[in-house]
């Protein structure tokens, strides 16, 4: 199922859809008694959930009337703010290759655990918004990256019971200011000012149920076999695979909910696919982004993450 927040005018609040065939339904008509809202639907998630899979497969409601074509709303973050966002390092190929490109060595150390920072989860956006570029960057870049979702409270988390915890998956964009960057990691804190302006998420929740056939178990939790891609004004910059995360998202929330409890509608990101950045493919070959430019983050299966960039 593909959960979204959607609006049809500017000035109105996002409320929970769901979405198939290139249309949304809203989620409380669809479902008498629902909440209103993904972030509320969350918070008792396992008693929706089961709730959601019992209006069955599409053809059986999707000629219902009251569906909007998506062309007809707008599409926000599916939690348009999360209650937290953690954003790991979790693809070994990023890492080493835009380490390389500053002459340094891999961390040793990165092999120990996943390792995260917290960025700004206030300044979420989805699909087709417009991202203002920074006034003091002029090194702008997208990071091609999934998301999970979690949809329940725990702490302390085992790997092996990660998944339960997993309410859905999307494509994340984890802009990133690398001049402000590279300048304020110098003194051992961040990023924050390079990367707490925008970060895109969407266009939809996927649950896991979806992505079963492209399920890859394994005894650190699942990888899936996916497609990542990411083009800008509609050239391939970027291509890689989930399938080849170093770091599994059981690994992630294990690591995350250590004496530290997460909640429903927490937003964890995975780093950077290798090849997922103009950082790591290096500024020779592709210019930084510009006011103008059209960024299309896809994975298969979730759908595109499109966005524009503007000047503050």
């Amino acid at each position: 199922m593909k959960l979204a927040s959607y609006r049809r005018f500017g000035n109105e609040r996002y409320r929970a859809g769901v979405v198939a065939d290139q249309k949304v339904w809203d989620l409380a008509q669809l479902l008498p008694g629902a909440p209103d809202s993904i972030s509320v639907l969350l918070e008792d998630w396992e008693r929706w959930r089961p709730q959601l899979f019992e209006l069955g497969d599409e053809p059986v409601w999707s000629n219902r009337a009251g569906g909007m074509f998506l062309n007809e709303v707008t599409l926000g973050s599916p939690i348009p703010r999360p209650s937290s966002f953690r954003d790991f390092y979790a693809f070994e190929a990023h890492v080493k290759t835009a380490r390389a490109k500053r002459g340094l060595d891999m961390i040793p150390e990165w092999y120990d655990f996943p390792v995260f920072y917290f960025s700004n989860a206030a300044a979420f956006s989805g699909t087709e918004a417009v991202i203002r570029r920074p006034k003091a960057t002029q090194w702008l870049d997208f990071e091609l990256e999934i998301a999970c979702v979690i949809g329940k409270e725990g702490i302390d988390i085992p790997v092996d019971r990660a998944a339960e915890y997993i309410a859905g998956y999307a494509v994340l964009n984890d802009w990133s200011a690398r001049d402000l960057q590279r300048e304020e990691v110098k003194v051992g804190l961040g990023p924050a000012k390079g990367k707490d302006f925008a970060t895109s998420m969407g266009p939809w929740l996927v649950t896991p149920e979806e992505l079963e056939d492209r399920k890859l178990p394994g005894p650190q939790g699942n990888r899936y076999d996916l497609t990542m891609t990411a083009r800008v004004n509609g050239i391939e910059y970027s291509r890689g695979n989930f399938r080849d995360i170093h770091y599994t998202f059981a690994q992630m929330i294990a690591r995350a909910s250590a004496d530290c409890p997460l909640y429903p509608g927490d937003v964890i990101g995975s780093g950077t696919v290798g090849t997922g950045c103009i950082l790591e493919l290096g500024a020779d070959r592709y210019d930084w982004l510009k006011p103008g430019d059209v960024v299309e983050l896809e994975v298969e299966r979730l759908g595109v993450l499109r966005n524009r960039i503007c000047d503050l």
